[in-house]
């Protein structure tokens, strides 16, 4: 296969404040090399849009180090090797890793943007789906609600951002575990989505402005699991219902992460002294630390999606130089499901 001679990547060049723009990220073209002995090139196909993407562009404290100045941005995808120079990494494999916001990634031991794995063979899923149901969302979900929320039939459980990456998935798990499930969302179409195609049994819409009255309507015995996306006064009223001994599960606060570099909006938690009134507990958790059981989550999401249990959706976006636009799709609510960058087309020529 023939390598086109230049890749076109995104490079960060200043921290935002608020919404991503052009003069933090900008679209470079540079040259490509063939691979040295020990690596093997990548074609990136796909790229996850994710709120840590955001976090990792502002050197607020984290569990990863800031994308470094002038550095490609940091992103995680689904790419096939196109050249090789390792036995590990042939030619024409699908890949798993930090394939950056860039067309090519290269596979070698200093790659700051992520260790790559090869996909089965033959694929038992579409592409997408290694980035969302049966990636590092699902397995984001799956963590959240075996282990942090340990949900349990008959409990209530309640979804911040249902209509979500993670929320999705996470509330049709608690369902398959029993549970009553309420999902928050914004707006009437994906409130009418969460329940009508993901099986929630109820959902609020956070933009109404009666959003506190619904949310008690919908909890009348209470939440025994918060599974919390979002934070700030959505995670507010949710802590005002919980149980004795109730579990938050912290899984993102999104509505906090454009604020904390000095955007509008930053706040605390108010009603966080409910943890103490209920007995309840609070504990984040990032997916990177349990990759020990990345097997696991994936064989028990394959069953389901294998068994009709679990619905996956999916808000592709085309084109590299769309990324921007993309990734501030995180923030204002007009994704459904999991958000993903389109590169290439695995059936397109790499030139």
């Amino acid at each position: 296969m023939t390598l086109p001679p230049t890749n076109r990547a995104f490079r960060l060049r200043r921290r935002p404040v608020g919404r991503v723009t052009e003069d933090d990220l900008e679209l470079v073209t540079e040259p490509l090399a063939e691979p040295a002995d020990g690596e093997a090139l990548v074609r990136t196909l796909y790229v996850s849009l994710d709120p840590s993407n955001r976090i990792w562009m502002s050197d607020m404290p984290s569990y990863i180090a800031p994308v470094p100045l002038g550095s490609v941005m940091r992103g995680i995808g689904v790419g096939q090797v196109v050249a090789s120079r390792r036995d590990d990494f042939p030619v024409g494999a699908f890949v798993l890793g930090g394939t950056g916001f860039q067309e090519h990634a290269l596979i070698d031991d200093a790659n700051d943007l992520g260790r790559f794995t090869v996909l089965p063979d033959p694929l038992p899923a579409p592409l997408p789906l290694f980035l969302g149901a049966l990636g590092h969302t699902g397995i984001t979900a799956y963590l959240g609600v075996h282990d942090i929320g340990r949900v349990a039939p008959g409990e209530t459980v309640v979804v911040s951002a249902a209509a979500g990456a993670v929320g999705s998935i996470a509330g049709q798990i608690a369902k398959d575990r029993g549970a009553r499930v309420v999902g928050i969302a914004g707006g009437p179409a994906k409130c009418a989505h969460v329940v009508d195609e993901l099986g929630f049994d109820a959902c609020v819409d956070h933009r109404a402005d009666d959003f506190a009255a619904r949310l008690a309507a919908a909890v009348p015995d209470g939440v025994d699991v918060d599974f919390e996306n979002v934070g700030g006064p959505v995670m507010d009223a949710v802590l005002l219902h919980l149980n004795h001994g109730a579990r938050v599960v912290l899984s993102g606060m999104i509505s906090q992460y454009e604020a904390a570099d000095g955007g509008d909006g930053w706040a605390g938690q108010r009603s966080i002294g409910q943890l103490i009134m209920r007995r309840a507990s609070m504990r984040g958790f990032i997916v990177l630390d349990h990759a020990d059981r990345f097997g696991e989550a994936i064989d028990y999401l394959g069953g389901l999606l294998g068994g009709g249990r679990l619905r996956s959706h999916e808000t592709i976006v085309d084109g590299l130089d769309h990324a921007i636009d993309a990734m501030n799709r995180l923030f204002d609510g007009t994704s459904t499901g999991k958000l993903l960058l389109r590169v290439a087309d695995p059936d397109a020529p790499a030139a």
